[in-house]
């Protein structure tokens, strides 16, 4: 076993614990995505009804988009973990010992992806209780848990990055609704892109949001175009490894800050 993979088993474990710390944020954690499904269904069911829309069921269509949008609220808020540390001079301890950065960005990654397969499962559960019904069946679940875990590893590694170039709370916070508020509107996350004006369905069409919510929805549908599934996950793949080098290069922005 490699130092890196070590370290980051360790530095997850220690992440995981502390999150099992507080269980208020623990059941906060798991109703929100709950609240979202629960209300959005009821308040937008009768949008299939548009002409255009795909009709159907609007749970099912619904379900996925909010798995994303909890992917994109709690990886959004990785960041804080990091400038907790920092405030109490855990991260100078971490950087100046043999711990490897890569281990640091990836253990963040890790304990933040458990925590979105723990939500996006009690989703799927929810949905289910509501009505839905996935013809993908687990094969579908499954690739909607990896393709979310994926769009995780980006945008939690923007937000680490981000904490260590801003190393402020309030900084966070304003970087973190800037991107994921705009990004979670211009996907097909709670509406078809058929009923999308023009300008929006093109910006979807680069949105590694909606990557995500499509290749989800496709891998749930009854007769998936898998071709469209994958090269979706190579492209949220990518995204996730340039976003990832890029995060840990801030470590030695911060370093030479200090």
């Amino acid at each position: 076993m490699t130092t890196l993979s070590v370290h980051t088993q360790h530095l997850a474990a220690k992440g995981l614990r502390a999150i099992g710390r507080q269980p208020a944020f623990v059941v906060m954690m798991l109703i929100q995505p709950m609240f979202w499904l629960l209300l959005f269904g009821q308040l937008f069911k009768r949008v299939v009804e548009i002409p255009g829309f795909a009709g159907g069921n609007y749970i099912d269509f619904l379900t996925p988009g909010v798995v994303v949008m909890t992917v994109l609220f709690s990886s959004g808020w990785a960041g804080m973990a990091f400038i907790e540390d920092m405030d109490r001079g855990v991260m100078d301890r971490m950087l100046s010992s043999p711990v490897s950065r890569g281990a640091m960005m990836a253990s963040s990654i890790v304990s933040n992806g458990v925590t979105i397969v723990i939500q996006a499962l009690v989703v799927v559960a929810v949905g289910l209780v509501s009505g839905a019904r996935f013809s993908g069946g687990v094969l579908g679940v499954l690739v909607m848990l990896v393709a979310s875990v994926l769009l995780c590893a980006a945008f939690a590694s923007l937000s680490n990055g981000m904490a260590l170039l801003v190393r402020t709370r309030e900084s966070l916070i304003g970087f973190s609704t800037m991107l994921t508020l705009p990004l979670s509107f211009l996907s097909s996350a709670m509406m078809s892109k058929a009923v999308m004006p023009d300008w929006m369905r093109h910006v979807a069409d680069y949105n590694p949001v909606d990557w995500t919510v499509m290749a989800s929805r496709e891998a749930l549908s009854a007769d998936p175009n898998w071709s469209a599934v994958l090269w979706r996950l190579g492209g949220l793949l990518a995204v996730a490894l340039v976003a990832g080098w890029l995060a840990t290069r801030a470590f030695r922005t911060y370093q030479r800050s200090l």
